[in-house]
């Protein structure tokens, strides 16, 4: 009785715990899903990192390119889950860095046989923003000055063959 009384709980408590276990999506980096994709396909993944390049949107999907600092993976998202996307890494901007979790795909059947994330959900982690580029003054300096010394060659160039003649 007293096995029945303690062993049930035990059991279904432990059953309940890898249960739980398993449904958690593992965090992964680029490189750990590249060298061991075959481990990963399938699988729920949790993936972190910048979006950079276009959003580009398919009817009820979209792709986005996310990088991690090493690679950048394509996710596969419904376009309802990007609405608060606003900065894509370029050269223009710091993207918007996201954490995705979905499902890891080594060479995916539906697109072409692409490594790619069917992303379930996305969340932001921090917004990007607009990078500022700021223009060198010497630069600009060296430039006028090098333009003004190759006018004067063309020029001097000119008035010697018209002399000659």
């Amino acid at each position: 009785m007293i096995k029945k009384v303690i062993g049930y709980p035990v059991l279904i408590g432990s059953i309940l715990f890898l249960l739980c276990v398993t449904c958690f999506a593992q965090a992964s980096s680029s490189s750990e899903l590249i060298n061991n994709a075959k481990q990963y396909d399938g699988k729920t993944v949790s993936y972190s990192g910048e979006i950079i390049g276009d959003i580009m949107i398919r009817k009820e999907h979209a792709w986005v390119n996310v990088n991690d600092g090493k690679n950048a993976i394509g996710i596969w998202i419904k376009k309802e889950l990007i609405k608060d996307i606003i900065y894509t890494g370029s050269y223009n901007a710091k993207g918007d860095l996201v954490e995705i979790t979905g499902v890891f795909h080594r060479s995916c059947v539906e697109h072409g046989g692409d490594l790619d994330i069917h992303a379930q959900t996305i969340t932001k982690i921090s917004s990007g923003n607009k990078t500022p580029h700021s223009v060198n003054k010497k630069e600009i300096n060296l430039i006028l000055f090098l333009s003004g010394i190759i006018t004067v060659v063309f020029l001097l160039r000119l008035i010697i063959k018209k002399f000659k003649a």
